[in-house]
């Protein structure tokens, strides 16, 4: 049983202050991490705990809350304990849990033990939504770059913006941050501003009650996109102001009244004289010339559905397009790990279809060699339900001459049927005459990719939920070089 089926009814919960003491249970997830900072930034008092932490793993995202004072313990129900400073005579107001967060969890059992209330991670970011000039980005891809670039047109603009993402800016990383939480400014003219991801994955899309919405756009994901297609259509009832959609065909029911965006000629805010190049894109908005720094066709698409919901928040065309020229991207979205022996390594958080074909269709446009494509599938349940999705579109986005090695399933832990192998999807994506090699043992891989690369190749390492693909992709590296 997860903690979410236990969790404390909202009107049970009073309201959070800023000095509110929270308990983070899994605080090392991005999404919960994210929450735990701005709560810091605020001035609350923040407490957490993980298993990443008690086996000694994670030590940047530790590092990193530990300097916003948010206090690590044991994920052994002892945060409770805590009785000196700010903590003296009192217990938490609220714990923290994601969905993840299984009702054995020691803290989640003290806790309720103790009579404390126990808040799901999406009720609490609801009550941020509410309580600030929200813009809530949503769909089953881009959804963490295209919240970083209104973020960053927000802030160049002079704005003010929050920010709760699950994907790190490459800008805030630069400046020790872990890149998925910044504290807004005050407005003069109104609440805060602040630019959140809306996942549909978990269904939590749908507490949200933003001032304004994007939707990117609709895949098979998650869940089926009927299913996706309800939440946003109950997201757009949700939204109090403006909402940008995608000018695609399967968001058709959503477009009436509501603010477009695509590439081409059409209606709304469009992406013209396009020209997709190696490290980056130039076109035109509105007549005004961008320059983007992050490759693909889709990183256009996103760039568009930036522009169109800063329109309107009041941001000229002008001022997204200075914003969006020094915009270095998100961690894990097509970024470039280093090269070698003239082969560039590329991580890359693809892991459904549509995210796959667009990280091959910017690798493609990279390099003039072969694509050596490394896809990590996650999860047992996820697998076995895009496995023809997922055989379709290797089959048809990897040329004969690239190749795509899969190592076994990543299993994060839990019960689960394990029934599907990644074997099975190398066999027939194999039988499609693509160049496609299964090998188990992950840690066999970097030299297998060493011993097949030359020079002028691009190595795209491809997967989700796993923190360990940027260091692999470092192993992938030195056995390169």
């Amino acid at each position: 049983m997860s903690s979410s089926e236990t969790l404390s009814p909202s009107e049970q919960i009073p309201p959070i202050g800023p000095q509110a003491w929270l308990h983070f249970a899994g605080v090392a997830g991005s999404g919960m991490s994210a929450l735990a900072q701005y709560h810091a930034q605020q001035g609350g008092l923040a407490t957490g705990s993980d298993r990443a932490f008690d086996h000694h793993e994670r030590p940047e995202i530790r590092a990193c809350l530990q300097d916003l004072d948010v206090q690590l313990q044991a994920q052994d129900g002892s945060f409770l304990l805590l009785n000196e400073g700010a903590f003296a005579g009192r217990q938490p107001d609220a714990v923290v849990v994601s969905t993840a967060v299984e009702d054995k969890v020691p803290d989640v059992k003290a806790a309720k033990a103790a009579g404390i209330p126990i808040l799901h991670r999406s009720e609490l970011l609801a009550r941020y939504v509410a309580s600030h000039r929200t813009i809530a980005i949503s769909g089953t891809s881009g959804k963490s770059t295209v919240t970083a670039m209104v973020f960053a047109i927000l802030q160049a603009a002079g704005k003010g913006p929050g920010l709760l993402t699950g994907g790190a800016l490459a800008s805030l990383v630069a400046q020790g941050q872990l890149g998925n939480a910044w504290g807004p400014t005050a407005a003069t003219d109104g609440p805060p501003w602040l630019v959140i991801e809306a996942d549909e994955s978990d269904g939590s899309l749908v507490r949200y009650h933003p001032w304004a919405g994007v939707v990117l756009n609709l895949g098979l994901d998650h869940k089926s996109p009927a299913e996706i297609l309800a939440m946003f259509t109950t997201f757009q009832d949700n939204v109090q102001g403006p909402l940008v959609v995608a000018d695609e065909p399967n968001l058709k029911t959503l477009h009436d009244g509501n603010a477009l965006f695509g590439i081409g000629p059409g209606p709304g805010t469009r992406a013209l004289d396009l020209a997709l190049l190696p490290a980056g894109a130039t076109f035109t908005i509105d007549g005004v010339a961008f320059q983007l720094q992050v490759p693909g066709a889709y990183n256009v698409l996103n760039a568009a559905a930036a522009v169109a919901v800063c329109s309107a928040a009041g941001v000229s065309a002008e001022q997204a397009a200075s914003a969006l020229a020094d915009f270095t991207g998100v961690a894990r979205r097509f970024q470039s790990v280093g090269r070698a022996r003239d082969i560039e390594v590329i991580d890359d958080f693809a892991h459904n279809p549509d995210k796959i074909a667009a990280a091959l269709g910017a690798a493609r446009t990279r390099t003039e060699g072969r694509v050596l494509a490394v896809f990590q599938p996650h999860g047992y349940g996820p697998t076995r339900f895009l496995r023809e999705a997922l055989v379709d579109t290797f089959s048809t986005e990897l040329r004969p001459h690239d190749v795509l090695w899969m190592p076994e399933i990543f299993f994060a832990g839990g019960t689960v049927t394990r029934d599907i192998s990644a074997g099975d999807l190398i066999e027939e994506i194999g039988q499609r005459q693509r160049d496609a090699r299964f090998i188990a043992l992950r840690n066999d891989l970097p030299a297998a990719i060493a011993a097949e690369a030359r020079p002028g190749d691009l190595v795209l390492v491809m997967g989700a939920r796993d923190p360990s693909l940027t260091g692999f992709c470092r192993d992938i590296l030195t056995a390169l070089d």
